[in-house]
């Protein structure tokens, strides 16, 4: 996605782009790809990403409920749990959908090949960089059809990796005798397994999802929503508690979420395929504005610079506001310089990880330096998250944060601050009954 809308923006300035993929694109219309190892699991694209896309994709919305992706408001059409408890269902004003990857992708993918000058070579391998003999520069890249031998280069004023979790442009770096990124990792060893179900179209009546939220007492948590005439449920374990894959380990492990509907909805569903398993080992941020050497003609943007954890659903959200970047600066006459490029976009990756990191510290057992800030903050987010099922004003502020619209301190507003402390000090909740509440060993 990140790569989709990068190409979008440049097919405004430049007169081809070329877009590398070692997928098969023409076999992938509705099936996740080799390459997306997340397409198959639940989906969410947050209200600040669907701007986004509406901006760059005018009609895109409704085009995505043309093809049965149905939208709700983020507070008025969402179950929200914590710790078992539903927090006030409010009307935000903010939209969210429920996405079948696949799908998604290759609409915009339809859209943006239709753009002039957008070129697909997919089923091809991109094997290094190419650069001017001082390597102070990159001008292409070697690349490999996988249905041949020789290699060849494609040239450029300017290469983008969006390669996502993977990018090989650390090692690249290297090569080219550049220091690589500072990295920084939230080892939060979380795994997802998801079923698709047949069930009753009004089964959640308007609601778009239902999901029981992972807390530190509730270390099990679960998105169960409905798209394109079926249900699926992802649920979700952390530090080495997996979900198994086979139905009846997969049904228990659902009884041991904070809520009983979710196992009461499935147990004697139609099951649609088997259960199918993704492991997250950890979030990476890669600090490229910390960087004192880069080479030009070449950015990096997308999972590539910063991989979430992708419970928060952030993923595609960031990746379309740094593309809103690129657009800003390509306006002022040139691409950008390395140092002003990778400044922006940290700026665009500081809430969001923020957020994440922030939330996925407040686990006992995830690695990580627990700040003063950190550890306040997380105490406030509990009294905040207890209170929610009677303020429907803290749900609101709560979900336009979630949804990327408002940033992190807008919570620390002194309205907000007064309904929290009137909210009291939450309830320490026992763990789901047969769960782990911290399983032995962590996921490296």
């Amino acid at each position: 996605m990140a790569g989709l809308l990068t190409a979008r923006v440049l097919a405004e300035f430049y007169g081809e782009v070329v877009v590398v993929d070692r997928d098969d694109l023409s076999e992938v219309s509705g099936t996740p790809r080799n390459s997306v190892r997340q397409g198959g699991h639940a989906h969410a694209l947050l209200a600040r990403g669907l701007r986004v896309l509406e901006e760059l994709y005018p009609g895109v919305t409704d085009e995505l409920v043309g093809l049965g992706m149905p939208i709700g408001d983020l507070g008025g059409n969402m179950r929200w749990f914590f710790n078992g408890k539903q927090i006030a269902k409010v009307h935000t004003g903010l939209s969210t959908v429920s996405l079948v990857r696949p799908l998604l992708e290759g609409h915009v993918r339809s859209r943006t090949a239709a753009l002039p000058g957008v070129v697909f070579r997919d089923r091809t391998d991109i094997l290094g960089l190419v650069t001017t003999p001082d390597r102070a520069r990159v001008t292409g890249v070697r690349v490999q059809a996988q249905d041949g031998d020789t290699t060849e280069v494609v040239e450029a004023d300017l290469v983008l990796d969006t390669t996502g979790r993977g990018s090989r442009t650390p090692a690249w770096l290297e090569e080219l005798g550049y220091e690589r990124a500072p990295e920084e990792k939230i080892k939060i060893g979380l795994s997802y397994v998801t079923q698709h179900y047949r069930l009753p179209e009004d089964l959640l009546g308007d609601d778009v999802a239902c999901i029981p939220v992972a807390t530190p007492s509730h270390p099990r948590g679960a998105v169960f929503s409905r798209a394109c005439g079926r249900y699926q449920l992802s649920l979700t374990g952390i530090l080495g508690d997996q979900p198994p894959t086979d139905q009846e380990g997969f049904l228990a492990y659902a009884k041991t979420l904070p809520i009983p509907e979710i196992h009461e909805w499935v147990r004697d569903a139609e099951r649609i395929d088997s259960p199918t398993a993704i492991r997250y080992p950890a979030s990476v941020r890669r600090h490229y504005e910390k960087l004192t050497r880069f080479p030009a003609g070449m950015l990096v943007l997308g999972d590539g610079a910063t991989s979430f954890n992708p419970v928060y659903a952030q993923g595609m959200t960031v990746a379309a506001l740094e593309v809103l970047k690129l657009r800003e600066h390509l306006r002022r006459g040139s691409a950008p310089l390395f140092r002003r490029w990778f400044a922006d976009i940290a700026k665009v990756i500081d809430n969001p990880w923020e957020i994440a990191a922030t939330g996925d510290l407040s686990f006992p057992g995830v690695e990580g330096k627990r700040t003063a800030k950190v550890r306040f903050v997380n105490a406030y987010l509990a009294r905040l998250q207890a209170g929610a099922p009677r303020d429907p004003n803290l749900s609101n502020a709560f979900l336009r944060v979630a949804g990327l619209i408002d940033s992190a301190p807008a919570l620390m507003k002194p309205a907000t601050m007064l309904r929290v402390l009137r909210a009291g000090k939450p309830p320490a909740a026992p763990a789901a009954e047969g769960s782990t509440r911290w399983p032995a060993e962590s996921t490296p």
